[in-house]
């Protein structure tokens, strides 16, 4: 990846929840899966916009799912990780890893706080 297309903190959080949701990973979906793992009350219309920006990216694909009844008929755009996603989301990992492991044992403890 380029620097350009290094993703922040919430776009990972984002991408990993469209591959833990799998079929249940549309707005709303993430959205109520966000806030519940992490106590993070996002709007919407952020959530939206960092799908979106993430399959501008390249990062997640998406199609349409077929209306349903208890939807009032309505269709609802599902989101999933692709390849490209899954290795900024290593990418992402690693390198929180290797700076963790820089820092001095007893330096980042609850007691130090």
């Amino acid at each position: 990846m380029g620097r350009g297309d290094r993703i922040g903190e919430f776009e990972e959080l984002v991408l990993m929840a469209v591959a833990i949701l799998g079929e249940e990973a549309y707005g709303l979906g993430v959205r109520d899966f966000l806030a519940g793992q992490t106590g993070r009350k996002s709007a919407l219309g952020a959530i939206h916009a960092t799908l979106y920006r993430l399959q501008d990216k390249g990062l997640l694909d998406s199609g349409m799912e077929g209306a349903k009844e208890e939807r009032g008929g309505r269709r609802k755009r599902v989101f999933e990780v692709t390849s490209a996603g899954k290795a900024a989301v290593q990418e992402a990992r690693q390198a929180r890893e290797r700076i963790w492991d820089m820092v001095p044992s007893g330096v980042m403890s609850v007691s130090s706080f």
